[in-house]
Parts: C-alpha cells; sequence; structure tokens
C-alpha cells in the first residue's frame, strides 16, 4: 500500500475522511498516518513505501485469511460492530469492541464474523525498529486526556475538543488527533478513545 503524506506535527488533526479508501482482501481501509520513529521519538513521515509505523482502520466485511506481515507486530482493535473471531496460529480469540489484541504480523491469521462485519483500528510496527502499544481511555470533560509525543489519540465513540492553548477544535467520529511533547493537545469530551502510542526498543 502507498502511504498518505500527512502532517505529523504536534496538534494536527488528521480527518479519516480526507484519506483515501482502498480494497483490501477482507474489505476496505483508511491510511491514517505511517512513518517512522527518529532517535528522539519525533515522528518522521514515510519516504514513499519505506515505514516502520502505520496505523489505519479497516473494514472487515468477509471471512477469510488475513495479510501476513512478517517482521512486524500488529495490534487490532475492533472499533464498531460486535465480535471478530481471530485464529491466529490455531488458537482462535474472540476479539470484542475496544479490546486490542497483539500478535507477530507474521502469524498465520484468519477472520469470521458470528455477528456480521466489523471495523478495526490496525496499528502494525516494525519489530526491531518501533513498539507499539494501544489501550482505550474513556473520556471526560472533568479531566483532559493528554497526548504527548509519538501518540496519537483516535476518537471511537462519542463527542469531544481539543484543546490546544488558548485554540478549540472540535473532534469528529474517528479522527485522530497528533501528540507532542511542547503544546502537547488535551482532549475533553465524553465517549471513548484509543490512545496509541510508539517507541523505540
Amino acid at each position: 500500500m502507498t502511504t498518505t503524506n500527512r502532517s505529523l506535527a504536534t496538534g494536527t488533526i488528521l480527518h479519516l475522511a480526507d484519506s483515501t479508501k482502498r480494497k483490501w482482501a477482507q474489505g476496505e481501509v483508511r491510511e491514517i498516518a505511517a512513518g517512522k520513529l527518529g532517535p528522539d521519538s519525533k515522528l518522521l513521515p514515510a519516504e514513499g513505501k519505506e515505514w516502520d509505523w502505520r496505523l489505519s482502520v479497516a473494514s472487515i466485511e468477509a471471512a477469510g485469511d488475513f495479510t501476513p506481515y512478517g517482521g512486524f507486530d500488529r495490534t487490532l482493535t475492533v472499533i464498531a460492530g460486535e465480535l471478530l473471531e481471530l485464529t491466529i496460529d490455531g488458537t482462535a480469540h474472540a476479539m470484542e469492541a475496544l479490546r486490542p489484541l497483539k500478535f507477530a504480523g507474521g502469524s498465520t491469521a484468519a477472520a469470521a464474523l458470528p455477528t456480521g462485519d466489523v471495523l478495526a483500528l490496525n496499528l502494525i510496527t516494525r519489530t526491531g525498529a518501533v513498539r507499539g502499544n494501544v489501550r482505550i481511555v474513556e473520556l471526560s470533560k472533568k479531566r483532559e486526556q493528554h497526548l504527548f509525543g509519538a501518540q496519537f489519540g483516535v476518537l471511537l465513540q462519542g463527542k469531544a475538543t481539543v484543546l490546544r492553548g488558548e485554540s478549540e477544535d472540535p473532534l469528529e467520529l474517528r479522527d485522530t488527533v497528533i501528540g507532542g511533547e511542547e503544546g502537547s493537545p488535551r482532549i475533553s469530551g465524553r465517549g471513548f478513545m484509543a490512545v496509541v502510542s510508539l517507541d523505540l526498543p
């Protein structure tokens, strides 16, 4: 997949609707961002197809085998729909919504859809170059969620506002905010957000 050149500056809002839909074996995929991680854990844009991390949203509309990514780690999170049954190297996993599952990208993975189509947040990181972690947080208007360096916040449910300095910007469903150490954006609202963190091994 050719990567999309999108700004990775602190506080940038990446609108999922602005990314191009592409077909994959089980449905469609929209890339949020892809790139590398500098020695200071700074987010760097991808150079063509050369990337060490990639974040995307994919629809899973048909049962079948996933494309293997040897040399990478993969974290999959169901963000819409009820249940994804994923069999990884012969072991079955019942994936409920908002419960991230991390596995080796080169594994043999096959999907089944007992309750219908699902939408999944998909993080892929190059083993030995970048480590990735996805956690789901509940947003609150009383306690702001800060996003720091090499972090992304993806709004999964509800409504939220991005606060940075004196500015306030609305966040649409499944939009992504880029974090940063200086002038880190804060998220206020109600709902659930995936906080994606990248770091060097």
